[in-house]
C-alpha cells in the first residue's frame, strides 16, 4: 500500500511538471464554457478536455490511469493551473467597482389624504415620544403628522434602530430595554417583533425589483433551521425547517433565500433557482453546488438545461478545493448559524430570512474592504441604509395599492 501511495504521489508530481511544460508552449483554446483544446507537448496534436460535473480528457493516460479513479493527467492539470493563474492576475478587486445606481432618500412631502403638495403648519401634538408638528393641507383642509409611516406608536428611526439592533444579535427584551434606558420610551417586544417581521418583508419586496450586476457565477446551498412550531422529542430532525441560499460567487450578494419546510426535494431547488433568475434577470454561466443530486434536476428544471440546450455549467463538488469551491455559501450559512443560534429557534422562517436578506446584501459590510454586497454589484444606498430603504419600500407600497383613478388623479 505504502508503495501505490508513493507511486501515486510521484506520478502525480510528474503531471504536474509536464502541466507546466505545455502551458509554456501556450495557453489552452476555449471552444465553450465546458470544452478546452490542450496542445500535446511532444507533437502538434490538441487533445479535448471537457468539464460537465467532472474533468475529462481524450488522452489515452486518462482513459488507462485517471478514468474512475479520481485522477487527472497532465492535460487536465494544464487546465486547472491555467485558471488559477488567470484568476489570480486578471481578476480586479471588486473595492474599484463605481456604483452605478444609487437609491436617495424620497424628500418630497405630500398631503396623505390627496396627495397635495401645498400646507402650512398648524399646532402640535402631545405625543409618548414628544410634541409633533401638525400640517393642514391646503387643499383638502386635514391635519396630519407628516410621517413616513402611520398608525404606530414610534416613527422611522426607532424602526429602524430596532432591526439593525435585532439583525446585529439583540433580542426582542434587549431592544424594548434600550429604549427605555436610553429614550425613556416604554415600547413592548410584541411590538418591536410586529414590526421587524413586517417592515422586512416590505423592504424585501422593494430590494427584490432591484437588479444587481453580477457575473453568472452563482453558489448554492441548503442548510437547516431550528424552529419553535411543532417541537417533537421522539425526532429531533422534525424541529429543523431547510432553508436554500443561492448567492454571486464574486460580490456575495445573495440573490434568494427561501424556506421549505421540512421538505429537501428536486423541486424546492427548482424553486429557489426560479426566484434568483427573477433577481438577476439573467441565466447564470455557471452553478456550483454540493453532490445532492436535487440540484442536478433542479438546474436542468429551472433553466432547460438538458441536450443541445445546455446553457449552464453545473459544478457539483464534494469538500473545499482550492480552485472551485462552495466556501462562499459557507461562510454565509456560519453567519446565518450565528444569527439563529441566540434565538433558539423561530416560528416564521421565511419572514426573519427576507429581512435578513436585505441586512446581508444592503446594511452590513464586509470586514475587509468596507463594502456591503449591493455596493460590490454598483448598487449604493445614501444616507442612512435602513432608512433609505425602508421609506422607498412604503413608497412603492403606497403606490402599489392605489387604485387606477387614484393614479390618474396623483399623476396630474
Amino acid at each position: 500500500m505504502e508503495q501505490t501511495t508513493e507511486y501515486l504521489k510521484n506520478f502525480s508530481e510528474w503531471r504536474n511538471e509536464r502541466a507546466k511544460a505545455i502551458l509554456q508552449k501556450g495557453n489552452p483554446e476555449t471552444l465553450d464554457e465546458f470544452t478546452y483544446l490542450v496542445p500535446s507537448q511532444n507533437s502538434d496534436k490538441k487533445y479535448k478536455v471537457t468539464h460537465i460535473d467532472a474533468y475529462s480528457c481524450e488522452c489515452e493516460d486518462f482513459k488507462r490511469r485517471c478514468q474512475g479513479k479520481n485522477l487527472y493527467c497532465k492535460h487536465i492539470k494544464a487546465i486547472l493551473l491555467f485558471e488559477k493563474i488567470k484568476a489570480k492576475y486578471e481578476v480586479k478587486p471588486e473595492v474599484e467597482r463605481e456604483i452605478e445606481f444609487i437609491i436617495d432618500t424620497p424628500k418630497k412631502d405630500i398631503c396623505p389624504y390627496c396627495s397635495c403638495e401645498e400646507m402650512f403648519k398648524r399646532g402640535q401634538r402631545k405625543t409618548k415620544l414628544g410634541m409633533k408638528q401638525l400640517y393642514c393641507c391646503k387643499s383638502c383642509k386635514k391635519r396630519f403628522v407628516l410621517q413616513p409611516i402611520s398608525h404606530i406608536k414610534g416613527n422611522a428611526k426607532l424602526v429602524c434602530l430596532a432591526m439593525d439592533c435585532y439583525y446585529k444579535g439583540l433580542s426582542y427584551r434587549d431592544i424594548s430595554d434600550q429604549f427605555s434606558q436610553f429614550y425613556g420610551l416604554k415600547i413592548s417586544h410584541v411590538t418591536i417583533r410586529d414590526w421587524v417581521l413586517k417592515f422586512g418583508k416590505i423592504m424585501n419586496k422593494y430590494t427584490k425589483t432591484i437588479k444587481p450586476e453580477i457575473k453568472g457565477i452563482w453558489n448554492t446551498d441548503e442548510t437547516l433551521i431550528l424552529t419553535k412550531r411543532g417541537k417533537d422529542k421522539k425526532n429531533p430532525n422534525k424541529n429543523f425547517d431547510y432553508v436554500w441560499n443561492v448567492m454571486d460567487n464574486k460580490t456575495k450578494f445573495l440573490l434568494a433565500s427561501e424556506c421549505s419546510g421540512r421538505s429537501r426535494k428536486s423541486k424546492d431547488a427548482v424553486h429557489v433557482f426560479k426566484e434568483a433568475h427573477k433577481q438577476n434577470g439573467k441565466i447564470p454561466f455557471q452553478i456550483i453546488t454540493d453532490r445532492y443530486a436535487g440540484y442536478q434536476d433542479g438546474v436542468r428544471k429551472a433553466f432547460r438545461n438538458w441536450g443541445n440546450e445546455r446553457k449552464v455549467k453545473h459544478t457539483s463538488i464534494v469538500g473545499k478545493r482550492k480552485v472551485i469551491n462552495n466556501n462562499a455559501i459557507e461562510s454565509h450559512h456560519s453567519h446565518q448559524k450565528e444569527f439563529h443560534k441566540i434565538r433558539r429557534g423561530v416560528t416564521e422562517v421565511q419572514s426573519y430570512q427576507d429581512g435578513f436578506r436585505v441586512f446581508h446584501n444592503f446594511v452590513r459590510k464586509n470586514a475587509r474592504d468596507k463594502l456591503t454586497p449591493a455596493e460590490k454589484c454598483g448598487i449604493g444606498v445614501n444616507g442612512n441604509r435602513w432608512n433609505t430603504l425602508l421609506l422607498n419600500s412604503i413608497k412603492q407600497q403606497k403606490a402599489t395599492s392605489l387604485t387606477g383613478e387614484e393614479k390618474i388623479i396623483e399623476s396630474h
